[in-house]
This record gives C-alpha cells, sequence and structure tokens, in this order.
C-alpha cells in the first residue's frame, strides 16, 4: 500500500500528473486544490496518497496534506460518492469550507462540484453530519455537532435559549458568519442568525 510518494513532477495531464520515483513513473489523480499548490516539472514533490486497488488497475490519488486526504476517504463513506466525485467536492471546497457546508446543512454548496446533483449532495450532508466527528470551522471547534467556544459559541447558546434547536442554530450562525466574516460581534451574528431563521 503506497501512503506516501516524493519524487520529480515529470508532468500534469488534466486531473493526473506523473511523479518520477527512482525512475519509475507513478500517475497520480488529484483534486484541483493540489493540483494548484504544486511546483513546475522537474521540480520534486512529496504528496498523501491513497491507493485503490480493483480487479483490474490501481489507481494513486495524490493530496497536498493529510487533512484533504481524510476528507476523500471520508467523502467515499457516502453511498453513491466514488472517487471521481470525491476529487470534484475538493476541487471546488477546501477542507474547512466543506466542513462548514455539512455543518450548516449547505448542500447547494456542494453542488459547485462537477458531477454533483442536489441529490447526491443532501447525501453528503445528511451522511456525513454525524461521521464527521471533530471538526474545524474557521477557529471554531465543533464536537457532535455543537460549537466548543468563540462568539459563535454565545451566539448560538443565544438562539438555544430562544427555544431553536441546536442545529438549526448552529446552521444559522454558519451562515451568518461566513457572510459578516469572523471578526462580527456576537450581536451582529444573533441578529443574522435570527434574519436567517426566519426566512
Amino acid at each position: 500500500m503506497i501512503a506516501k510518494l516524493t519524487g520529480i513532477l515529470n508532468e500534469a495531464d488534466g486531473d493526473g500528473i506523473v511523479v518520477d520515483v527512482g525512475g519509475v513513473g507513478y500517475l497520480v489523480y488529484a483534486s484541483a486544490r493540489t493540483l494548484r499548490t504544486l511546483p513546475g516539472a522537474g521540480v520534486q514533490v512529496s504528496l498523501f496518497i491513497d491507493t485503490h486497488v480493483r480487479e483490474d488497475h490501481i489507481h494513486l490519488f495524490g493530496f497536498a496534506d493529510v487533512g484533504e486526504r481524510a476528507w476523500f476517504r471520508l467523502l467515499l463513506t457516502v453511498q453513491g460518492v466514488g472517487a471521481k466525485a470525491a476529487l470534484a467536492v475538493l476541487s471546488v471546497l477546501e477542507p474547512d469550507a466543506l466542513a462548514q457546508a455539512i455543518a450548516a446543512a449547505d448542500a447547494p454548496a456542494i453542488t459547485q462540484a462537477q458531477g454533483v446533483g442536489a441529490k447526491l449532495a443532501g447525501r453528503v450532508v445528511s451522511e456525513l453530519k454525524d461521521k464527521a466527528g471533530k471538526l474545524v470551522l474557521g477557529g471554531v471547534a465543533v464536537k457532535g455537532g455543537g460549537v466548543a467556544d468563540g462568539v459563535a459559541a454565545d451566539a448560538v447558546s443565544a438562539l438555544v435559549n430562544l427555544n431553536y434547536r441546536r442545529d438549526e442554530a448552529f446552521g444559522a450562525i454558519v451562515r451568518a458568519q461566513r457572510d459578516l466574516g469572523a471578526e462580527a460581534p456576537v450581536a451582529a451574528l444573533i441578529q443574522a442568525g435570527l434574519k436567517e431563521l426566519a426566512s
């Protein structure tokens, strides 16, 4: 099982690259995000690898960091998501943005990925909401659907005290924080969250 490759970037072709390791060229498929981080041909690269062995082929999927590889593996646990769809999702949403989309039940954000329709995006959100475990969303740690600390946590708590369900409140505050910015004060988040929940 290949878990990491370090070698010379030989060529890039579409969604794949060839990495020369000791004279052997390995074809590695990658997300657009990872491809953007790579240097030009002839330069050494190091990629974290997820190896897929099938009866008729062996495919290598490469990632710039272990976080992206972990999300790739998690996406593959969703019924109907194959390697191509998982790479497409990671090409349009970085891991933090994907975590936010799942926590906020924002399926339309996931449909930006090529070949991912509303039904599949909805399945990604519903199946990964519980599987994702501990996520980090813009500096706000989330565990089991609740916010651990920070201004966003105070805003969620305020909405819960107004008799909104915790998951509804959390989704509204994540969307409000995305719109207003990470430095938004708690009062502004609460107000934006209430508008979000009222719509």
